[in-house]
């Protein structure tokens, strides 16, 4: 076997962070498909979106906190490939109660591979590199949210939801390699978070009454609100319109590599300018291309442009509210990732039922427009959280 060093070890882990997202976005084009075949209603199918996204992203901060006490690394080797094969029983599940609980379950094992993921960063990275590292896996993640959609339409397109088992050979694969480099020898634990007599150690109960630490949580949770809403739904709405399986989802592939292309944006111009206000100034302008794009003819060259950009303004800020909130958490850097990568998500996921709920009185259309104002919610919390210029 190989040991992990660090270019290894940093490729693998944003290949991890890619299996992770890419698994996690196959839902927005399977529900369509999924939607007629069981007889679901919007609201039903915002209630899927809801449990989904709460069991992959409530739970993180609490994940990261045990994280960040134990070794936690060969949860690795397990969550990656058991998501794959969850993934392949979609276009198998005869009922929605099962449907209900095959999302609960993926979820949980999306939920694991965030908080796993990003300490063992800091384990195979040097602590220079640690912001160049975060952006690769950042990047990974996005990458593979973006493509989902893409992939999944073409399989679609040219077979059939059956053919789904095939998505999991990328992750037991990955699974395979991790093993082969003795990924899971490397331990996630940090001794200061653990070490109970520690001055540096905080319990997490301490945690959640950092009212800045939460106050950026709940702002980011707007942010992912108009996120969700777009992610999940855009497919759905662009069918029920008449367009086609594949355009539905190559303008949600553009929206979601418009995401990537910020996050790694948003990054970089919070490392040279003051994070709080990139990620104001990235929520309020994002507004215009989100309400321009649902206000405009589908399909032309600047209403797809505006979708981009949409997506660019809505991830710039990720980077920057990681970069924050780990240094004002600096010994939980495993909670600092599940609140800025979980359970903001977890927030925006419970607003994007609420959008679905909307969709079934005033319309799918009108609803997904209204899911822009929360971008400028947030943007006005940020205004009035405290920001430490060291932090910077």
């Amino acid at each position: 076997m190989l040991r992990c060093d660090s270019k290894i070890g940093i490729f693998l882990l944003s290949c991890e962070h890619f299996i992770a997202d890419f698994y996690g976005n196959f839902l927005p084009v399977l529900l369509p498909v999924i939607m007629v075949q069981l007889g679901m209603s919007l609201t039903m199918c915002g209630m899927l979106v809801m449990v989904m996204s709460l069991a992959s992203n409530l739970i993180q901060p609490f994940l990261g906190y045990f994280v960040d006490r134990h070794n936690c690394s060969w949860m690795l080797l397990v969550a990656i490939p058991l998501s794959g094969l969850l993934v392949s029983m979609f276009g198998y599940v005869p009922n929605q109660p099962l449907l209900f609980i095959l999302c609960a379950l993926l979820g949980s094992m999306v939920a694991v591979m965030h908080p796993v993921g990003t300490t063992l960063l800091g384990k195979v990275s040097s602590y220079r590199n640690l912001g160049k590292s975060m952006s690769f896996y950042i990047v990974g993640g996005n990458i593979g949210f973006a493509i989902a959609p893409v992939i999944v339409t073409a399989i679609l397109a040219a077979y059939d939801i059956k053919y789904l088992p095939v998505m999991a050979i990328p992750g037991i694969a990955l699974a395979l390699g991790m093993y082969f480099v003795k990924m899971h020898t490397l331990s996630t634990a940090n001794e200061k978070a653990r070490d109970r007599n520690s001055d540096e150690s905080m319990k997490l109960g301490e945690i959640f009454k950092n009212r800045s630490v939460l106050k950026i949580n709940l702002a980011m949770g707007m942010r992912c609100w108009t996120h969700v809403a777009v992610t999940m739904f855009l497919p759905m709405l662009l069918i029920e319109q008449g367009y086609s399986k594949m355009m539905s989802g190559t303008l949600l592939g553009i929206f979601l590599i418009g995401s990537a292309a910020g996050g790694l944006l948003g990054g970089v111009l919070g490392d040279k300018f003051m994070h709080k206000r990139i990620m104001i100034y990235f929520l309020a302008l994002g507004v215009v291309p989100i309400i321009f794009f649902f206000t405009q003819p589908v399909g032309s060259v600047i209403s797809t442009v505006a979708l981009f950009l949409g997506g660019a303004c809505l991830q710039a800020p990720q980077p920057s509210s990681i970069v924050w909130t780990g240094k004002l958490m600096p010994r939980y850097i495993g909670v600092a990732s599940g609140m800025m990568m979980g359970l903001c998500f977890a927030i925006g996921s419970v607003g994007a039922a609420v959008t679905a709920a909307m969709g079934d009185y005033i319309g799918l259309h009108t609803a997904m427009l209204l899911s822009a104002v929360p971008m400028l919610a947030g943007a006005l919390l940020l205004i009035f959280i405290p920001y430490p210029q060291k932090a910077n």
